[in-house]
Protein backbone atom coordinates (compact mmCIF):
# COMPACT_ATOMS: atom_id res chain seq x y z
CA UNK A 1 0.00 0.00 0.00
CA UNK A 2 2.66 2.31 1.13
CA UNK A 3 4.59 1.51 -2.48
CA UNK A 4 0.68 2.31 -4.32
CA UNK A 5 0.53 6.04 -2.48
CA UNK A 6 4.12 6.70 -3.49
CA UNK A 7 3.47 5.87 -7.31
CA UNK A 8 0.38 8.35 -7.31
CA UNK A 9 2.14 11.08 -5.86
CA UNK A 10 4.56 10.44 -7.89
CA UNK A 11 2.10 10.52 -10.77
CA UNK A 12 0.24 13.65 -9.24
CA UNK A 13 3.31 15.33 -8.52
CA UNK A 14 4.16 14.79 -12.53
CA UNK A 15 1.14 15.64 -13.92
CA UNK A 16 0.96 19.25 -11.27
CA UNK A 17 4.62 19.82 -12.98
CA UNK A 18 3.28 19.53 -16.08
CA UNK A 19 0.29 21.31 -15.48
CA UNK A 20 2.28 24.43 -14.29
CA UNK A 21 5.05 24.17 -16.97
CA UNK A 22 2.28 24.57 -19.89
CA UNK A 23 0.32 27.53 -17.94
CA UNK A 24 3.61 28.90 -17.74
CA UNK A 25 4.04 30.19 -21.21
CA UNK A 26 1.16 31.11 -22.55
CA UNK A 27 0.69 30.23 -26.54
CA UNK A 28 0.72 33.16 -29.36
CA UNK A 29 -1.62 31.70 -31.94
CA UNK A 30 -1.81 34.05 -35.27
CA UNK A 31 -5.31 33.73 -37.09
CA UNK A 32 -8.10 36.06 -38.98
CA UNK A 33 -10.56 37.96 -36.04
CA UNK A 34 -13.64 38.28 -36.00
CA UNK A 35 -16.44 35.21 -36.37
CA UNK A 36 -13.90 32.94 -37.30
CA UNK A 37 -11.25 33.33 -34.57
CA UNK A 38 -13.88 33.83 -32.15
CA UNK A 39 -15.12 29.78 -33.36
CA UNK A 40 -11.59 28.88 -32.90
CA UNK A 41 -11.38 30.19 -28.84
CA UNK A 42 -14.79 28.46 -28.41
CA UNK A 43 -14.35 25.20 -30.10
CA UNK A 44 -10.41 24.69 -29.08
CA UNK A 45 -8.62 27.44 -27.62
CA UNK A 46 -10.81 27.66 -24.17
CA UNK A 47 -11.31 23.66 -24.12
CA UNK A 48 -7.74 23.77 -23.57
CA UNK A 49 -7.09 26.28 -21.04
CA UNK A 50 -9.54 24.37 -18.92
CA UNK A 51 -7.54 21.29 -19.78
CA UNK A 52 -4.01 22.17 -19.20
CA UNK A 53 -4.77 25.85 -17.91
CA UNK A 54 -2.23 27.11 -20.43
CA UNK A 55 -3.33 30.76 -21.95
CA UNK A 56 -3.95 30.94 -25.61
CA UNK A 57 -3.61 34.69 -27.10
CA UNK A 58 -5.22 35.24 -29.93
CA UNK A 59 -3.48 37.69 -32.65
CA UNK A 60 -5.37 38.54 -35.33
CA UNK A 61 -2.34 38.97 -38.19
CA UNK A 62 -2.97 36.18 -40.49
CA UNK A 63 -3.89 39.21 -43.42
CA UNK A 64 -0.25 39.13 -43.08
CA UNK A 65 0.76 35.59 -41.62
CA UNK A 66 3.58 34.88 -44.54
CA UNK A 67 4.81 38.44 -44.50
CA UNK A 68 5.13 38.53 -40.87
CA UNK A 69 6.94 35.21 -40.55
CA UNK A 70 9.60 35.78 -42.98
CA UNK A 71 10.28 38.89 -40.77
CA UNK A 72 10.51 37.06 -37.71
CA UNK A 73 12.58 34.13 -39.00
CA UNK A 74 14.95 36.36 -40.82
CA UNK A 75 15.69 38.54 -37.28
CA UNK A 76 15.90 35.36 -35.39
CA UNK A 77 12.74 36.08 -32.88
CA UNK A 78 10.20 34.38 -33.33
CA UNK A 79 7.62 35.27 -31.18
CA UNK A 80 4.30 33.43 -32.85
CA UNK A 81 4.00 29.98 -32.11
CA UNK A 82 1.27 29.15 -34.33
CA UNK A 83 -0.08 30.64 -37.62
CA UNK A 84 -3.48 29.96 -39.15
CA UNK A 85 -2.43 30.49 -42.76
CA UNK A 86 -3.83 29.81 -46.52
CA UNK A 87 -2.07 26.69 -48.23
CA UNK A 88 -0.60 28.20 -50.88
CA UNK A 89 1.21 30.86 -48.11
CA UNK A 90 2.10 27.07 -46.12
CA UNK A 91 3.83 25.54 -49.71
CA UNK A 92 5.59 29.20 -49.75
CA UNK A 93 6.73 28.75 -45.82
CA UNK A 94 7.79 25.41 -46.52
CA UNK A 95 10.02 25.94 -48.94
CA UNK A 96 11.63 29.30 -47.30
CA UNK A 97 12.25 26.99 -44.58
CA UNK A 98 9.94 29.22 -42.21
CA UNK A 99 7.69 26.39 -41.02
CA UNK A 100 8.41 23.06 -38.91
CA UNK A 101 8.08 20.21 -41.57
CA UNK A 102 5.77 18.49 -40.04
CA UNK A 103 5.18 13.98 -39.21
CA UNK A 104 1.31 13.56 -39.89
CA UNK A 105 0.44 10.44 -38.21
CA UNK A 106 2.92 10.77 -35.20
CA UNK A 107 2.56 14.51 -34.78
CA UNK A 108 -1.86 14.30 -35.20
CA UNK A 109 -4.31 12.43 -33.43
CA UNK A 110 -6.28 9.01 -35.20
CA UNK A 111 -9.43 9.40 -35.93
CA UNK A 112 -12.07 7.97 -33.40
CA UNK A 113 -12.12 4.25 -34.99
CA UNK A 114 -8.15 4.75 -35.36
CA UNK A 115 -8.07 5.90 -38.52
CA UNK A 116 -4.31 7.61 -39.69
CA UNK A 117 -4.41 11.12 -40.04
CA UNK A 118 -3.07 11.09 -43.49
CA UNK A 119 -6.54 8.48 -44.49
CA UNK A 120 -8.67 10.81 -42.43
CA UNK A 121 -8.31 14.12 -43.40
CA UNK A 122 -9.99 15.19 -46.87
CA UNK A 123 -7.91 13.87 -49.64
CA UNK A 124 -4.94 16.44 -50.55
CA UNK A 125 -5.26 18.58 -47.78
CA UNK A 126 -2.18 17.81 -45.98
CA UNK A 127 1.39 19.30 -47.31
CA UNK A 128 4.51 18.47 -45.91
CA UNK A 129 4.62 22.15 -43.30
CA UNK A 130 0.25 22.63 -43.47
CA UNK A 131 -2.75 20.69 -41.08
CA UNK A 132 -5.60 22.24 -42.39
CA UNK A 133 -8.85 22.64 -40.01
CA UNK A 134 -11.02 24.06 -41.96
CA UNK A 135 -13.13 24.18 -45.24
CA UNK A 136 -14.67 27.23 -46.47
CA UNK A 137 -15.90 28.96 -49.38
CA UNK A 138 -15.35 32.19 -51.65
CA UNK A 139 -19.00 32.69 -52.76
CA UNK A 140 -21.39 35.58 -53.91
CA UNK A 141 -23.89 36.33 -51.88
CA UNK A 142 -26.94 38.95 -52.86
CA UNK A 143 -29.70 41.01 -50.98
CA UNK A 144 -33.11 39.17 -52.00
CA UNK A 145 -34.96 42.64 -50.98
CA UNK A 146 -33.32 44.35 -53.81
CA UNK A 147 -34.85 41.13 -56.40
CA UNK A 148 -38.20 41.02 -55.69
CA UNK A 149 -39.11 38.74 -59.11
CA UNK A 150 -36.35 36.22 -60.06
CA UNK A 151 -33.74 35.62 -57.33
CA UNK A 152 -30.34 35.28 -59.00
CA UNK A 153 -29.00 31.84 -58.60
CA UNK A 154 -25.75 31.74 -60.58
CA UNK A 155 -22.38 32.44 -61.25
CA UNK A 156 -23.66 33.98 -65.24
CA UNK A 157 -26.46 36.34 -62.96
CA UNK A 158 -23.70 37.91 -61.23
CA UNK A 159 -22.29 39.00 -64.98
CA UNK A 160 -26.01 39.66 -65.87
CA UNK A 161 -26.81 43.66 -65.84
CA UNK A 162 -29.86 43.73 -67.17
CA UNK A 163 -31.67 40.94 -65.50
CA UNK A 164 -30.22 41.50 -62.36
CA UNK A 165 -29.18 45.46 -62.14
CA UNK A 166 -27.09 46.91 -59.28
CA UNK A 167 -23.87 47.22 -58.14
CA UNK A 168 -21.62 44.71 -57.23
CA UNK A 169 -19.03 44.30 -54.56
CA UNK A 170 -16.24 41.83 -55.52
CA UNK A 171 -12.71 41.17 -53.44
CA UNK A 172 -9.92 43.58 -54.47
CA UNK A 173 -7.70 40.95 -56.01
CA UNK A 174 -7.85 38.47 -58.83
CA UNK A 175 -8.20 35.06 -57.03
CA UNK A 176 -11.88 33.92 -57.62
CA UNK A 177 -12.43 37.06 -59.86
CA UNK A 178 -10.73 35.52 -62.76
CA UNK A 179 -12.14 31.63 -62.08
CA UNK A 180 -15.68 33.00 -61.91
CA UNK A 181 -15.31 35.24 -64.91
CA UNK A 182 -14.31 32.25 -66.73
CA UNK A 183 -17.54 29.92 -65.93
CA UNK A 184 -19.43 33.15 -66.99
CA UNK A 185 -18.24 33.09 -69.89
CA UNK A 186 -18.48 29.13 -70.71
CA UNK A 187 -15.72 27.36 -69.04
CA UNK A 188 -16.73 24.17 -67.29
CA UNK A 189 -15.89 24.22 -63.36
CA UNK A 190 -13.42 21.40 -63.86
CA UNK A 191 -11.80 23.41 -66.62
CA UNK A 192 -10.62 26.57 -64.99
CA UNK A 193 -7.38 26.38 -64.23
CA UNK A 194 -6.57 24.65 -67.89
CA UNK A 195 -7.88 27.74 -69.39
CA UNK A 196 -6.52 30.12 -67.06
CA UNK A 197 -2.74 28.92 -67.22
CA UNK A 198 -2.61 30.24 -70.97
CA UNK A 199 -2.08 33.96 -71.82
CA UNK A 200 -5.68 33.56 -73.98
CA UNK A 201 -7.26 32.48 -71.10
CA UNK A 202 -5.89 35.08 -68.57
CA UNK A 203 -6.79 37.67 -71.52
CA UNK A 204 -10.63 36.34 -71.90
CA UNK A 205 -10.98 36.63 -67.93
CA UNK A 206 -10.13 39.76 -67.82
CA UNK A 207 -12.31 40.43 -70.98
CA UNK A 208 -15.50 39.34 -69.29
CA UNK A 209 -14.59 41.29 -65.99
CA UNK A 210 -14.85 44.69 -68.32
CA UNK A 211 -18.49 43.93 -68.62
CA UNK A 212 -18.99 44.71 -65.20
CA UNK A 213 -16.13 46.58 -64.29
CA UNK A 214 -17.67 50.01 -64.00
CA UNK A 215 -20.30 48.28 -61.61
CA UNK A 216 -18.04 47.61 -59.13
CA UNK A 217 -17.65 48.46 -55.66
CA UNK A 218 -13.89 46.81 -54.51
CA UNK A 219 -13.42 45.66 -51.04
CA UNK A 220 -10.24 44.29 -48.67
CA UNK A 221 -11.78 43.96 -45.21
CA UNK A 222 -14.08 40.74 -44.57
CA UNK A 223 -16.34 43.06 -42.63
CA UNK A 224 -17.15 45.12 -45.92
CA UNK A 225 -19.41 42.57 -48.03
CA UNK A 226 -22.26 42.08 -45.58
CA UNK A 227 -22.21 46.14 -44.50
CA UNK A 228 -22.51 46.97 -48.60
CA UNK A 229 -25.05 44.40 -48.85
CA UNK A 230 -27.22 45.50 -45.61
CA UNK A 231 -26.78 49.05 -46.81
CA UNK A 232 -27.94 48.23 -50.38
CA UNK A 233 -24.91 50.10 -51.81
CA UNK A 234 -24.80 46.68 -53.28
CA UNK A 235 -27.32 44.30 -54.89
CA UNK A 236 -24.29 41.14 -55.10
CA UNK A 237 -20.90 40.92 -53.02
CA UNK A 238 -18.62 38.39 -53.44
CA UNK A 239 -17.33 37.31 -49.75
CA UNK A 240 -16.68 34.28 -47.47
CA UNK A 241 -19.41 31.90 -46.91
CA UNK A 242 -19.14 32.10 -42.86
CA UNK A 243 -20.17 35.85 -42.81
CA UNK A 244 -22.67 35.80 -44.67
CA UNK A 245 -23.98 33.08 -42.45
CA UNK A 246 -23.11 35.19 -39.30
CA UNK A 247 -25.20 38.15 -40.73
CA UNK A 248 -27.98 36.17 -42.01
CA UNK A 249 -28.78 33.84 -39.24
CA UNK A 250 -27.47 36.05 -36.57
CA UNK A 251 -28.11 39.58 -37.29
CA UNK A 252 -31.32 38.38 -39.70
CA UNK A 253 -30.45 40.28 -42.89
CA UNK A 254 -32.02 39.42 -45.81
CA UNK A 255 -29.09 37.69 -47.54
CA UNK A 256 -29.05 34.51 -49.41
CA UNK A 257 -25.73 32.33 -51.31
CA UNK A 258 -25.25 31.46 -54.96
CA UNK A 259 -23.20 28.61 -54.02
CA UNK A 260 -22.67 28.06 -57.92
CA UNK A 261 -19.02 28.33 -58.68
CA UNK A 262 -18.24 28.57 -54.72
CA UNK A 263 -14.53 28.56 -54.74
CA UNK A 264 -13.45 26.33 -51.97
CA UNK A 265 -10.21 26.44 -49.98
CA UNK A 266 -8.68 24.83 -46.98
CA UNK A 267 -7.42 26.60 -44.01
CA UNK A 268 -4.76 25.54 -41.51
CA UNK A 269 -1.93 25.92 -39.62
CA UNK A 270 1.87 26.44 -40.05
CA UNK A 271 4.20 25.80 -37.15
CA UNK A 272 7.25 28.32 -37.20
CA UNK A 273 10.96 27.28 -37.39
CA UNK A 274 11.69 26.35 -34.06
CA UNK A 275 8.23 26.30 -32.10
CA UNK A 276 7.35 22.07 -32.90
CA UNK A 277 8.28 21.17 -29.49
CA UNK A 278 6.04 23.89 -27.79
CA UNK A 279 3.28 23.82 -29.67
CA UNK A 280 2.71 20.12 -30.80
CA UNK A 281 0.48 19.06 -27.96
CA UNK A 282 -1.62 21.90 -28.61
CA UNK A 283 -1.67 21.24 -32.08
CA UNK A 284 -2.88 17.76 -31.58
CA UNK A 285 -5.78 18.97 -29.54
CA UNK A 286 -7.10 21.36 -31.93
CA UNK A 287 -6.84 19.28 -35.09
CA UNK A 288 -8.52 16.13 -33.61
CA UNK A 289 -11.93 14.96 -34.77
CA UNK A 290 -13.86 15.90 -32.19
CA UNK A 291 -12.44 20.08 -32.17
CA UNK A 292 -12.75 20.22 -35.37
CA UNK A 293 -17.09 19.32 -35.52
CA UNK A 294 -17.35 21.58 -32.50
CA UNK A 295 -16.27 24.78 -34.27
CA UNK A 296 -18.80 23.99 -37.16
CA UNK A 297 -21.57 24.65 -34.05
CA UNK A 298 -20.13 28.58 -34.08
CA UNK A 299 -19.73 28.98 -37.74
CA UNK A 300 -20.49 27.89 -40.99
CA UNK A 301 -17.01 26.65 -42.02
CA UNK A 302 -16.72 22.53 -42.96
CA UNK A 303 -14.49 20.27 -41.03
CA UNK A 304 -11.55 19.32 -42.73
CA UNK A 305 -11.62 15.49 -41.28
CA UNK A 306 -14.24 12.63 -43.09
CA UNK A 307 -14.73 11.84 -39.45
CA UNK A 308 -15.91 15.24 -37.70
CA UNK A 309 -18.31 14.85 -40.87
CA UNK A 310 -21.07 13.05 -39.10
CA UNK A 311 -20.14 15.39 -35.77
CA UNK A 312 -21.67 18.06 -36.97
CA UNK A 313 -24.61 19.27 -35.14
CA UNK A 314 -26.59 22.38 -34.47
CA UNK A 315 -25.67 25.86 -34.22
CA UNK A 316 -24.63 26.63 -30.82
CA UNK A 317 -26.65 29.89 -30.14
CA UNK A 318 -29.79 29.46 -32.75
CA UNK A 319 -30.66 25.45 -32.55
CA UNK A 320 -30.28 25.54 -36.20
CA UNK A 321 -28.89 22.31 -38.59
CA UNK A 322 -25.68 23.42 -39.20
CA UNK A 323 -25.18 20.57 -42.25
CA UNK A 324 -27.29 22.52 -44.60
CA UNK A 325 -24.88 25.70 -44.58
CA UNK A 326 -21.52 23.87 -44.92
CA UNK A 327 -19.89 24.70 -48.23
CA UNK A 328 -19.30 20.67 -48.42
CA UNK A 329 -23.01 20.03 -48.30
CA UNK A 330 -24.09 18.08 -51.65
CA UNK A 331 -26.49 20.12 -53.20
CA UNK A 332 -24.02 22.99 -52.35
CA UNK A 333 -20.86 21.54 -53.59
CA UNK A 334 -22.31 20.49 -56.89
CA UNK A 335 -21.06 23.07 -59.26
CA UNK A 336 -17.41 23.92 -56.73
CA UNK A 337 -14.36 24.23 -57.75
CA UNK A 338 -11.03 23.58 -55.68
CA UNK A 339 -8.93 26.35 -55.24
CA UNK A 340 -5.50 25.33 -56.98
CA UNK A 341 -2.95 26.22 -54.38
CA UNK A 342 0.02 25.51 -56.59
CA UNK A 343 -1.64 27.55 -59.33
CA UNK A 344 -1.86 30.72 -57.17
CA UNK A 345 1.90 29.67 -55.44
CA UNK A 346 3.50 30.19 -58.89
CA UNK A 347 1.15 32.76 -60.83
CA UNK A 348 -0.61 35.04 -58.10
CA UNK A 349 2.59 37.69 -57.98
CA UNK A 350 2.23 38.16 -61.70
CA UNK A 351 -1.71 37.72 -61.75
CA UNK A 352 -1.84 40.24 -59.00
CA UNK A 353 0.80 42.93 -60.89
CA UNK A 354 -1.97 42.48 -64.31
CA UNK A 355 -4.98 43.12 -62.00
CA UNK A 356 -3.85 46.28 -60.41
CA UNK A 357 -2.76 47.46 -63.62
CA UNK A 358 -6.44 46.80 -65.04
CA UNK A 359 -8.08 48.02 -61.93
CA UNK A 360 -6.58 51.83 -63.56
CA UNK A 361 -7.05 51.18 -67.02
Amino acid sequence: MKKLALQVAILTGLTGVASASFAEESLNVVSWGGAYTASQTKAYHEPWTAKTGQKVINIDKSQNGLSGLRAQVEAGNVSWDLVDILPSDAIVACDEGLAEPLDHDALLAASPDGMPATKDFLAGSLSECFVPSIVYSNIVAFNTEMFKGKQPNSINDVFDLKKFPGKRSLQKKPINNLEWALIADGVPAGEVYDVLSTEEGVQRAFKKLDTIKDSVIWWEEGAQPPQLLADKEVAFASAYNGRIFNAAVNEKQPFDIIWDGQVFELDGWVVPKGKLDKVKDYLRFATDSQRLADQAKYISYGPARNSSAAMVTTHADTGIDMKPHMPTFGPNFSTAIPKDDEFWADNGDELAQRFNAWLVQ
